[in-house]
């Protein structure tokens, strides 16, 4: 029967002839009912390979640290990406421990389970084993990754055996009933699946005994073939209820809602009444409003009421609130919360008090040098909380920077919003071309070619471009760009030769990060802030270099007579 959350239960059954010595560590973790959605529960168990005092520390360190780290990272992440980042980090911190010690290492064979939804997703490195039991049928979803030296068998590709990993990754289905069982190596020999089977099935209601079972008659077995000094784990989980359908899509979040109609002025909606419309688009309308509830003013943004409900940005935008209220930065609109039940498909934003980056500039054209590239900093500051959160804006130019009475610089307009992690970067490409290009659009986008965060640095550059000089960077257009060849025809106009201001180096720091190519420019969007910072401290070339190192070479030559002489007094004593 399908529940609204998934729900499951585990047992586990632990057998250590010399406790100080066990090898093997094993846990389940299910979250609190936040995270039910975002990051699932997780099943996972680590056997080191080594036999002295290490190896309990190895195996408490993956497990814990594991845990640890998978349920911190951003909700917005997948599975996937979460427990990749979190075991190539793990795995570089074991590779440096064991590095640190001369007897042993920190390295461990670990599988690590994820129950997310209707779907599990397994994380596989070294020779632990994972079996499924469906029905009759018992199967091994792991692979063993093994070494054989001088007859002994050894995992290969474990945690914290290189500098970097290869990790087994398999998505599948959940079915009601499921049973997953978490062991080790120690079982080859001892157990048939014929014998798995019927142990756990003689009573699965209570699963820790059913590991207990399994735990006696490999120890038996084993103390019968002459090994009973070994050590066995049994972890098994199983899937009790399955939820409805996958409960963290934010059609889920925010519920089956109907598109609002179109709204006009002093009309209400949900306890709001509309000051004035700010945006009518093909996708989407953008209102002022006021909450009568407590008269706080808002922004809302609701998809365009001509829009299909099978309408592919229509999918976007239920995602646009979702990830964006994640994001916490000054410089980026805050997405607020109704303060009645929602009745229509729609997101609250922060009302800034002031203007666009166009009128601000139009207002004041003779702001200084310094005031301008105040702005620019803080716009990259906006970016860069987003890149943090692995999301591209991909829509960074005058009309979507606000500023407000106090001179701060928020960053608005979320239209064509993606994150990095889903879906590639066609679908990132396919949504700003929904929205459409802008003059400040990278050529990428044009050329369909890749994209990411050195995108959104080309719009941010081109965007503080304009805001120094009135212009763009390039008499070619982006959007008319049609082959690769044509961005032969992009040829940079130096900022100087519009604004005197304009130091060479922040020329050149612009023309970098203005680079048609996305390869050559800026590394990280810290290294071009950087560059914004300190306009007028140029990279000192071979020139700068010969001149700053002769005050260094006079003194070593005076160092040098010093204990010439020295040397000669002691002689001549």
């Amino acid at each position: 029967m399908a529940s609204a959350t998934l729900s499951l239960s585990y047992g586990q059954a632990f057998v250590v002839p010399d406790k100080r010595r066990h090898r093997s560590s094993m846990s389940v973790q299910t979250p609190e009912a936040p995270q039910w959605a975002t990051k699932g529960a997780c099943a996972l168990i680590s056997d080191s390979t080594m036999r002295n005092s290490l190896a309990k520390q190895a195996g408490d360190i993956s497990v814990r640290g594991f845990l640890a780290d998978y349920f911190s990272t951003p909700d917005h992440w997948d599975v996937k990406t979460s427990a990749n980042r979190v075991l190539t980090a793990l795995n570089g911190w074991c590779y440096g421990l064991s590095h640190q010690v001369s007897n042993g290492s920190y390295v461990s064979s670990l599988s690590a389970m994820v129950y997310r939804g209707q779907e599990a997703h397994l994380f596989h490195l070294g020779d632990t084993l994972v079996f499924r039991l469906r029905g009759a049928e018992f199967e091994q979803l792991s692979r063993d990754h093994v070494t054989d030296i001088g007859g002994y068998r050894y995992p290969s590709r474990a945690l914290g055996m290189d500098a970097s990993i290869d990790i087994d990754y398999v998505q599948m289905p959940l079915k009601q009933g499921d049973i997953f069982l978490f062991t080790t190596q120690a079982v080859q020999g001892t157990l048939m699946p014929s014998d798995y089977v019927g142990l756990i099935r003689q009573d699965v209601s209570d699963l820790d005994a059913a590991c207990e079972r399994l735990a006696r008659t490999a120890q038996q077995r084993a103390q019968e073939r002459g090994y009973g000094g070994d050590q066995f784990c049994f972890q098994l989980v199983r899937i009790d209820e399955l939820p409805a359908e996958d409960v963290d899509s934010p059609e889920k979040v925010y519920g089956d809602l109907p598109i609002p109609p179109e709204l006009a002025v002093g009309e209400r909606l949900d306890g709001m009444e509309v000051v004035s419309v700010l945006s009518r688009t093909a996708q989407s309308r953008v209102y002022r409003v006021r909450d009568l509830r407590n008269e706080r003013d808002m922004v809302l943004k609701a998809p365009s009421p001509e829009l299909s409900t099978r309408n592919a940005y229509l999918e976007h935008f239920l995602l646009q609130q979702w990830v964006v209220e994640r994001v916490h930065s000054p410089f980026v609109v805050k997405v607020m919360q109704p303060s009645r039940p929602r009745r229509y498909l729609y997101y609250l934003m922060a009302h800034v008090e002031g203007e666009t980056l166009t009128d601000w500039a139009h207002r004041h054209p003779q702001a200084s040098l310094a005031q301008r590239l105040d702005i620019a900093v803080q716009m990259g500051k906006a970016l860069q909380a987003l890149h943090h959160r692995d999301l591209l804006h991909q829509q960074v130019h005058p009309d979507n920077v606000l500023i407000d009475r106090h001179g701060q610089v928020v960053l608005a307009d979320f239209s064509a919003c993606h994150l990095r992690d889903v879906d590639g970067h066609r679908r990132s490409r396919t949504l700003v071309r929904q929205v459409g290009l802008t003059a400040h659009s990278a050529p990428e986008y044009a050329l369909d070619d890749e994209v990411g965060r050195r995108s959104d640095q080309y719009s941010l550059a081109s965007t503080i471009y304009w805001l120094l000089t009135g212009e763009f960077p390039y008499a070619l257009p982006t959007r008319e760009l049609l082959h690769h060849t044509d961005m032969e025809q992009m040829t940079y106009r130096s900022a100087r030769t519009l604004n005197p201001e304009v130091s060479p180096a922040l020329d050149g720091a612009l023309k970098r990060a203005l680079a048609p190519q996305r390869a050559l420019r800026f590394r990280r969007l810290s290294e071009f802030l950087h560059a914004l910072r300190t306009p007028g401290k140029e990279s000192r070339g071979p020139a700068a270099r010969q001149v700053s190192g002769a005050p260094a070479r006079f003194w070593q030559a005076v160092a040098g007579l010093l204990l010439l002489l020295l040397v000669l007094s002691w002689l001549l004593r």
